[in-house]
């Protein structure tokens, strides 16, 4: 098993995993290596060093790896964004007309999340409808394997 220190190419830094670098390179060929954190297919390989088993010899203390100066804050994004997810309902491509729907009384309130154009998300706001654009991954929309 290789573990990739990878980044998109908005900067953030992840981890992946892999059988062999042809299984790397052959799922990032096909797009299907993505960033958690925004869903960027523009990843890059950082280098790291190997670890070698060499034998039962003189064990030295593990060096620590730097971690990237935003990993904190990526942590928190993840974590608001795992609660935005587990608190909301996905209604998809129907955002506009349910979140219209539920500020005009027609169903009950609740949290909503979804799709939306610009211009839909722009009209919601002259309405008065409070709306929060975001940018949701969508390794975070399925089950972890």
């Amino acid at each position: 098993m290789k573990v990739l220190n990878l980044q998109c190419a908005h900067g953030h830094g992840f981890e992946g995993w892999f059988g062999s670098e042809d299984d790397f390179q052959s799922q990032l060929q096909r797009g299907l290596v993505e960033c958690p954190m925004c869903g960027d297919t523009a990843v890059t390989k950082l280098l790291s060093a190997p670890r070698l088993n060499l034998g039962a010899g003189k064990q030295e203390p593990a060096q620590q790896v730097a971690a990237l100066p935003d990993a904190a804050l990526q942590a928190a994004w993840m974590k608001m964004a795992r609660e935005v997810i587990a608190q909301t309902e996905d209604v998809g491509e129907r955002f506009a007309e349910e979140a219209r729907r539920i500020h005009y009384g027609e169903v009950q309130e609740r949290g909503i999340r979804g799709q939306a154009s610009r211009e839909q998300t722009e009209a919601l706001l002259d309405e008065g409808i409070a709306v929060m654009p975001m940018a949701l991954p969508k390794a975070l929309k399925e089950p972890l394997q």
